[in-house]
């Protein structure tokens, strides 16, 4: 069953056509991968998706139902969550604080100027950041500063704050970018683990073809703003058009 399905989506800045007739299907529970070199218009096609930008033609449905003409925070409302090529954290705040204001934001309706005055009497909201970092194995760091945690341990805390929304749809930009080996796999396992534990749709931006091959169940290659090819990992691999154009011998 598809829950992302994007049609004839095009988007021109001046004299360059960032998309051109941009068609994606995501089937729901799949991870989804999109690759390609820098300017072929993947973070472009993601801020279509979450109403940052607004195609000049085409449709972009989610769940039924069209994601143009909304506002950013209208769409998140919808069930669509997004984490960003460097992480976007509350740094003066705790972990704790952090995960509590994005479910007191999808309970309210809407980012408040001082959420964590009022979040801190929420003890449900409480109980569901704790929740969350459990599950994500991050229960004894509740009470450490934010801006004190490594890349890996802020992304992880980014994901807890998007779940904790329990989005349906979660749009991924380049997730390990800057990571070690290490914090990269342990990305890796944790995107698996919330596949296998919340079955959450996600659609995945990455240049590590390490990540893209350890996740993906389709895979959709952009070259100068169009999709050349979409299939699955074992097909994308040695897809002489892939190969000529983008990935050389792609190494796994």
């Amino acid at each position: 069953m598809r829950i992302l399905e994007v049609q004839n989506v095009n988007k021109r800045f001046g004299g360059l056509q960032a998309l051109n007739n941009v068609n994606l299907n995501v089937n729901k529970g799949d991870v989804h991968a999109i690759i390609g070199p820098n300017g072929a218009g993947k973070s472009t096609l993601l801020n279509c998706f979450v109403g940052r930008l607004e195609p000049d033609t085409g449709s972009v449905m989610f769940d039924g139902q069209s994601l143009l003409g909304k506002k950013p925070h209208q769409i998140n409302q919808t069930g669509v969550s997004r984490v960003f090529q460097t992480p976007e954290i509350f740094t003066d705040l705790t972990v704790l604080e952090n995960v509590m204001i994005p479910a007191f934001a999808k309970r309210d309706g809407a980012y408040k100027l001082n959420p964590f005055a009022r979040v801190a009497q929420e003890s449900e909201i409480r109980d569901a950041a704790e929740e969350v970092l459990r599950d994500l194995g991050m229960a004894d760091k509740r009470n450490q500063i934010a801006s004190e945690m490594s890349r890996g341990d802020k992304r992880r805390l980014e994901m807890a704050m998007c779940l904790v929304q329990e989005p349906k749809l979660l749009l991924l930009d380049e997730p390990t970018a800057g990571m070690s080996r290490s914090d990269t796999n342990n990305t890796i396992d944790l995107l698996k683990h919330i596949g296998e534990t919340r079955g959450i749709t996600k659609v995945v931006i990455e240049h590590d073809m390490h990540v893209v091959f350890s996740l993906a169940d389709t895979i959709s290659v952009l070259a100068q703003g169009t999709v050349i090819v979409e299939d699955k990992p074992e097909n994308i691999k040695g897809h002489p058009k892939v190969r000529e154009a983008y990935l050389g011998e792609a190494q796994v």
